[in-house]
């Protein structure tokens, strides 16, 4: 593996959909997640998360170093026991292997790092070991998101819809279709705030420049191969980074996010396009110096 970054990073990214719920909330009938006080909508880090995943476990497949922890159809002590046959461990005998070598649940730990990539970027709870007898503790991910909210508030709409095939014999005697429903944001732009810690790559994950390079490509294309009838028109539109020179930073991150602005353009009420905004733009002014701001979507 290559070396872990040397450079703290701070992202802006911002999304948007068009007549789909980019996030259904399960304890409101799936409708699209909102802060019931101002309306705006949101969208869990964990979604996100989600897309990553899937991306890096799609262009990545069967890559050494870029497998998937958190994947679905794969339990996590499946998972566990590749970290044990990596090392050559048999799961049977982890007594006998703890006790002639006491730093075992650190060498665990590495080798998932290693062999995860999600591990490597988001960290992971390794409390599954425990059956083990061992100790793997909590892996602090350099690679954290915050909830995305939505630049303006969200109209969650219900659209009913019909099914002309019927479920069972009986019903297809008494009625020729069957109703159902949908909900959907008829269109919000999402704004996400993202940070990446090289201090917690060095001393934790072992994140690296090439691991970073995919993590960028991951945020730019994540709705690419995620297209479903919930969630037809999603798109990134825009990615922009701070680059501080040094390893824990040379600003705090909210001065670096509060350059970043976009408005709705004068006389729109309802954005229905994102071309009902004013370009997202970052005061150059505002940023200080040892930090680089980087455009890395759309790309010029």
């Amino acid at each position: 593996m290559s070396e872990p970054i040397k450079n703290r990073y701070d992202f802006v990214l911002y999304y948007d959909v068009e007549n789909g719920n980019p996030n259904g909330d399960p304890d409101a009938g799936n409708m699209p997640r909102i802060d019931p006080e101002t309306g705006l909508g949101l969208v869990t880090d964990v979604c996100l998360k989600r897309k990553i995943r899937n991306y890096v476990q799609t262009v990545k497949e069967g890559v050494p170093g870029f497998d998937i922890y958190i994947k679905q159809g794969t339990t996590l002590n499946a998972s566990d026991a590749k970290a044990l046959k990596e090392l050559g461990i048999d799961a049977n005998d982890i007594a006998a292997s703890k006790k002639s070598d006491p730093d075992l649940d650190n060498k665990i730990r590495d080798c998932m790092c290693k062999m995860y990539y999600d591990i490597r970027t988001f960290g992971a709870v390794l409390t599954t070991f425990v059956k083990y007898k061992l100790n793997c503790g909590q892996v602090r991910g350099p690679v954290q998101l915050t909830f995305s909210r939505s630049v303006d508030p969200i109209i969650q709409q219900e659209v009913t819809i019909t099914r002309m095939a019927i479920t069972t014999e009986a019903d297809a005697e008494k009625k020729g279709n069957e109703m159902g429903r949908k909900y959907i944001v008829p269109y919000a732009l999402y704004r996400c705030e993202g940070y990446i810690s090289a201090n917690l790559a060095r001393k934790s994950t072992g994140f690296s420049e090439e691991d970073l390079a995919l993590f960028w490509d991951a945020l730019i294309n994540m709705f690419e191969d995620d297209h479903s009838a919930a969630r037809g028109k999603m798109a990134v539109r825009s990615l922009i980074a701070f680059k501080h020179d040094s390893i824990l930073g040379n600003a705090p991150s909210y001065e670096l996010f509060d350059a970043v602005t976009t408005k709705k353009r004068d006389g729109i009420t309802a954005p229905r396009s994102i071309n009902d905004y004013e370009p997202i733009m970052v005061d150059e002014s505002a940023i200080p110096d040892g930090v680089e701001v980087l455009h890395l979507w759309p790309r010029a």
